[in-house]
């Protein structure tokens, strides 16, 4: 969360500019960012008990202005579109590893991910199950990489590697 957050600061990416938290899970990753100023705040996941608890989360905190809504990504609603950032920790890794037709469902997530992001906008990605080499392979049709952020090394066997994968891309026209 602290990456990602950093990243948006650093960029100067606008306050009110409209964020979708792809499968938000318990919304915490939305109240870091509604309490670091950013307003226009829309988190989806396919659960409703997901949703049900993140509203739980966003009550406690006081974030009334955090959009959630039960929304299966690979099958988004017409009125889900015109996000400027969309952020994924584990929602990518999530549908990669369904038994039935992952190569599909993953073509399916990219395709959503064009509809919804607007063009030039940035995507978010946080994996612990793809290198940054898949990653590109994944996100090459209609995205560019622009930055990887830095994360945590462990080294073992003498090797040297990464526990998660953090990159930023950016939907071309």
């Amino acid at each position: 969360m602290v990456r990602v957050i950093r990243w948006l600061e650093k960029q100067k990416v606008p306050h009110d500019s409209p964020v979708l938290d792809i499968g938000t899970g318990n919304g915490v990753l939305l109240v870091e960012l509604a309490k670091s100023g950013y307003t226009n705040l829309t988190g989806i996941d396919y659960s409703p008990s997901a949703i049900k608890l993140s509203e739980k989360v966003r009550e406690k905190e006081g974030m009334s202005n955090i959009k959630l809504q039960v929304e299966d990504f690979l099958a988004p609603s017409a009125e889900l579109s015109g996000f400027q950032i969309c952020i994924d920790k584990g929602t990518f890794d999530a549908i990669s590893l369904n038994p039935d037709n992952a190569v599909g469902k993953r073509k399916q997530y990219v395709r959503s991910l064009r509809n919804v992001l607007k063009p030039e906008g940035f995507f978010l990605i946080t994996s612990c199950n793809w290198t940054k080499e898949e990653l590109l392979e994944e996100f090459r049709e209609g995205f560019e990489i622009l930055e990887e952020l830095p994360t945590p090394k462990f080294c073992f066997g003498g090797r040297i590697g990464n526990s998660v994968t953090a990159l930023v891309f950016q939907r071309k026209e």
